[in-house]
């Protein structure tokens, strides 16, 4: 089962909505979402991403990881940031020579530590 469906199903179990009144909050098939739920259909579009966050009033981290979850059952950038990443080129310039200098996780660590504080 993909890590998207367990969380989701998890988060979903958590706030004690049923699969069939829970598809009802997002506007999709009771069977649309059971399908997700057992791994039967990849995540569902940005756009139900952004509905099941809301309607289960995920924090900014479990939004993210919801987002980054279905962007990794889809194979796809996470749709919160995809947007910003396409209409931003210094971003784009940015990733490209990060990876022709095959940054890892530690060099990305100390950019998000600068960035955090500018940000304080």
């Amino acid at each position: 089962m993909s890590e998207f469906a367990k969380f989701l199903k998890q988060k979903r179990q958590e706030k004690g909505f049923t699969l069939r009144g829970f598809a009802e909050m997002i506007e999709v098939a009771p069977s649309y979402l059971s399908d997700i739920e057992k791994d039967k259909r990849n995540a569902p579009s940005d756009e139900i991403v952004a509905k099941i966050a809301e309607k289960l009033e995920l924090d900014s981290n479990d939004t993210s990881k919801l987002y980054d979850l279905a962007a990794m059952d889809k194979d796809t950038i996470a749709g919160d940031i995809a947007n910003y990443v396409t209409n931003v080129d210094a971003i784009k310039v940015a990733l490209r020579k990060a990876k022709d200098l095959d940054f890892g996780e530690d060099e990305w660590i100390k950019i998000i530590e600068e960035i955090e504080k500018k940000g304080a």
